[in-house]
C-alpha cells in the first residue's frame, strides 16, 4: 500500500486533541466572512454583523445554561483561562497539579515561582490515585486562603478524562469565600453539564473541541464579577476584551 492510500484511508480518532469542524459550522462560518460591517457599528452592515455575534453568543449561552450577557468571546480556551486568572483580582491562586499547562503555566507567571513549589500566592492540590482532586487539600488551603483566593479546577481533563467533583469544589469553596473558575473545554460533547448546576464564577470553552472552528474561544463569566480585561484598548466584549 502506497504512502498516499494510507493517509485516504486513515480514520481520525484524537477528539480529545481536537475535532473535525462539522459542516454546518462551516457553512455559518462561509456566511459570517461574507458579512462587512463592524459589529460596533449602527449604521445596516455593522448592525447585521452584531446580530450573528449575538446569535452565536446565546447558543454558547443556552449550552451550558447561562445568561448570553455572562459569555465572553476569545480566540481560545487559552486565552480564556489566562483572562480568568489574571483578570478575577484575586491575589491568591489555588489550582490542581493536573490542570492543563495554560493554566499551570499562567499561575506560575502570576506567582513568580516554578511549580510544583507551592508559595503564598499560589497553592497546587494532590490528586489521589484516580486522578481525583483532594477536597481535604483544598479544605485547608481555603482556611489559609479563602477571602483574596480564586480556584481554578478543570471539569474533564483532556488526557485522562477524569471528571472532577466541580461542584463539590466550588460549594467548599464559596463557604469561604473564593471565587472558582473551571476549565471546562474538554467537556462539551461528552457530559452534560451547566454553569447552575457547578456552581462556577468563570467557565472556559473553547470551540474546536466539539465540532467548532480553531480560534474561538469563550469565557462564562457571573454578571456580578468585575474581571479586568487581559487585553487592553479594544473595547470588544462590553469592554471585557
Amino acid at each position: 500500500m502506497s504512502e498516499s492510500n494510507r493517509c485516504t484511508e486513515a480514520i481520525y480518532l484524537d477528539y480529545n486533541a481536537t475535532t473535525p469542524v462539522k459542516p454546518q459550522v462551516s457553512e455559518a462560518i462561509a456566511k459570517a466572512l461574507a458579512m462587512t460591517g463592524n459589529p460596533s457599528s449602527v449604521h445596516q452592515f455593522g448592525r447585521g454583523a452584531r446580530n450573528a455575534v449575538e446569535l452565536a453568543r446565546d447558543q454558547v449561552a443556552t449550552m451550558i445554561g447561562a445568561p448570553s450577557e455572562e459569555v465572553v468571546f476569545t480566540a481560545s480556551g487559552t486565552e480564556a483561562n489566562n483572562m480568568a486568572l489574571y483578570g478575577a483580582r484575586r491575589n491568591r491562586l489555588i489550582i490542581s497539579a493536573i490542570e492543563h499547562p495554560s493554566v499551570l503555566r499562567a499561575a506560575e507567571a502570576r506567582a513568580g515561582t516554578k511549580l510544583p513549589n507551592n508559595g503564598s500566592d499560589l497553592v497546587v492540590l494532590p490528586v489521589d490515585g484516580e486522578g481525583i482532586v483532594s477536597l481535604d487539600a483544598l479544605d485547608r488551603a481555603l482556611g489559609k486562603i479563602a477571602d483574596d483566593a480564586l480556584v481554578s479546577i478543570m471539569l474533564a481533563n483532556n488526557e485522562t478524562g477524569v471528571i472532577q467533583p466541580v461542584a463539590e469544589i466550588a460549594s467548599l469553596a464559596h463557604q469561604r469565600g473564593a471565587l472558582v473558575h473551571c476549565d471546562a473545554v474538554q467537556a462539551p460533547g461528552r457530559i452534560a453539564f451547566d454553569v447552575a448546576s457547578l456552581g462556577v464564577d468563570m467557565l472556559s470553552l473553547s470551540a474546536h473541541k466539539f465540532g467548532g472552528p480553531k480560534g474561538v474561544g469563550g469565557l462564562f463569566v457571573k454578571a456580578a464579577l468585575d474581571l479586568q480585561p487581559l487585553i487592553i484598548g479594544g473595547g470588544q466584549e462590553r469592554g471585557r476584551r
